[in-house]
């Protein structure tokens, strides 16, 4: 089964104000690195869509919902 991944326009959002915050801090390369990282984590889900554990603050929900993690942000999906 092949999982079709699309972005939101709020992950969008979220992905670059990630990389603005990183940019300030600590440089343009680190941020490129983390979004791309962040970004690379996700293509694995089109193949396998049961990559990454169950979400458990959404299990009431009638979707169900999993995560992934790079360094220290999570991915919902």
């Amino acid at each position: 089964m092949n999982l079709t991944v699309y972005w939101t326009r709020f992950a969008e959002n979220k992905i670059d104000d990630i990389y603005e915050y990183h940019e300030l801090k600590v440089g343009v390369s680190v941020a490129f690195r983390l979004v791309n990282g962040i970004i690379d984590r996700t293509i694995g889900l089109e193949k396998n869509p049961n990559l990454g554990p169950k979400e458990k603050l959404l299990k009431n929900r009638i979707q169900e919902f999993r995560y992934l993690v790079h360094k220290n942000y999570k991915i919902i999906y």
